[in-house]
């Protein structure tokens, strides 16, 4: 269990010094030129601002012996150019990967002493950073991959009682590894519309598991084997062989659910992709499979760089 009082959670430096052990083992790397021919330089003096007249002192600045530039250990990542303390930073990101069902903005935003609306953008940036970059196909050992698709919120300007007219999401587990992936599906089911996502998210080697829709006996042809279990007769385990069963995708779409329902509460269709991605990282990186809340923030600041996050890519504030 992790003290949130630790040094890196209250202290700038120690956040940072924290960030560059992660980022940088064997010492920083320009993120301009990836030269390690590189030299630390002295605390230096920033801009003047209202807040800071004689220019912030900024520690930990690195200069480039190649390209010549500077840059610190935020620089390429989704904390560049934020005015929030770094340990903020990492306190947020602790307290996102920590909490099963997600924290929201207005949780972040009293236990951090930033505005609201800084909370929601924070959430956003490590929402970013989860998004996983492992394209491996999913079974590629002959290993079982359960495949469901589900319903959430609705599609902006649409009719509230259709459920066509909801935001339409398909999950893969895969039961070896627990490893989670989700992708918001535009238009309709169909196994022409899936077979694609089934093609580049599962190895051809896998054993398919899903429920009884049409459509995923047709795609289910693709693979090494497929089994499903036919929920409209109420079958939920095939009795000759109780491996058969969609019981651990049903279980990811139940945390993911009671998450959006009961702390986010709403969430614009177009943010629901980075949703799906936290919650795909703490059910691949969850306790269950002998990963702690330290590791798992570990991971998701290793997952900074390379993802820059502005305002306009988030335009519309909403949850």
């Amino acid at each position: 269990m992790t003290n949130i009082t630790a040094p890196q959670f209250t202290d700038e430096n120690a956040a940072r010094e924290h960030l560059e052990a992660l980022r940088w083992p064997d010492g920083p790397i320009c993120p301009h030129c990836g030269s390690v021919d590189v030299k630390r330089l002295p605390a230096q003096r920033g801009r003047p601002t209202k807040a800071h007249p004689e220019g912030k002192l900024r520690a930990g600045v690195v200069q480039c012996n190649g390209c010549r530039d500077q840059f610190s250990v935020t620089v390429g990542t989704v904390f560049e150019s934020s005015k929030v303390p770094l340990n903020k930073w990492l306190l947020a990101t602790h307290l996102m990967v920590s909490s099963k069902k997600g924290v929201s903005a207005h949780q972040l935003h009293r236990m951090l002493g930033v505005t609201y609306k800084t909370a929601w953008f924070m959430a956003h940036r490590i929402r970013e950073a989860m998004i996983s970059n492992d394209e491996t196909p999913m079974g590629g050992d002959g290993g079982m991959v359960e495949v469901d698709e589900t319903y959430i919120g609705r599609v902006p300007g649409e009719s509230r009682m259709a459920i066509h007219n909801k935001n339409k999401v398909i999950s893969l587990v895969e039961r070896a590894t627990g490893r989670a992936t989700s992708i918001v599906f535009t238009g309709n089911f169909s196994a022409a519309s899936i077979a694609p996502i089934l093609a580049k998210h599962v190895s051809p080697e896998a054993r398919l598991m899903t429920d009884g829709a049409h459509m995923y006996k047709t795609a289910g042809k693709a693979f090494s084997a497929h089994y499903f279990v036919d929920h409209t007769r109420g079958e939920y385990v095939k009795r000759a062989d109780a491996t058969i069963h969609t019981n651990t995708i049903e279980g990811f779409f139940g945390i993911f659910k009671r998450g959006m329902r009961g702390i986010y509460q709403h969430c614009g269709s177009q943010h629901l992709q980075r949703y799906l991605a936290e919650f795909d990282f703490r059910y691949t990186n969850r306790v269950a499979l002998g990963i702690g809340d330290d590791e798992r923030a570990s991971i998701a600041l290793r997952g900074i760089a390379g993802k820059r996050l502005t305002y306009r890519r988030t335009a519309n504030f909403a949850a």
